[in-house]
């Protein structure tokens, strides 16, 4: 996983979490800041931006607990379409 790709996530969280600091690997469910319209925001971002189609499977919580899983999950997602590197444009 590219730390520039951490860098993204990390921002949406914090900034739909107003600003509050968040370390890559606590437990985002536990923090009392995510609720289900935040847990779908997230989804679809991360369906936009890293160009990702999410299927039943892929929509464990487990995936989206953490930074750190967020990024693994987007890694792992790439792998397996064979897909490289996110770059903006």
């Amino acid at each position: 996983m590219a730390e520039d790709d951490k860098h993204l996530i990390r921002e949406f969280i914090s900034t739909n979490m107003q600003g509050v600091p968040v370390d890559d690997d606590e437990d985002l469910f536990a923090s009392g800041y995510v609720n289900s319209l935040f847990a779908v925001q997230l989804v679809m971002w991360i369906e936009r931006t890293f160009d990702l189609q999410l299927v039943g499977k892929d929509l464990d919580f487990a995936n989206f607990s953490t930074i750190d899983a967020i990024a693994a999950f987007v890694d792992g997602k790439r792998t397996l379409a064979g897909g490289g590197a996110w770059t903006s444009n």
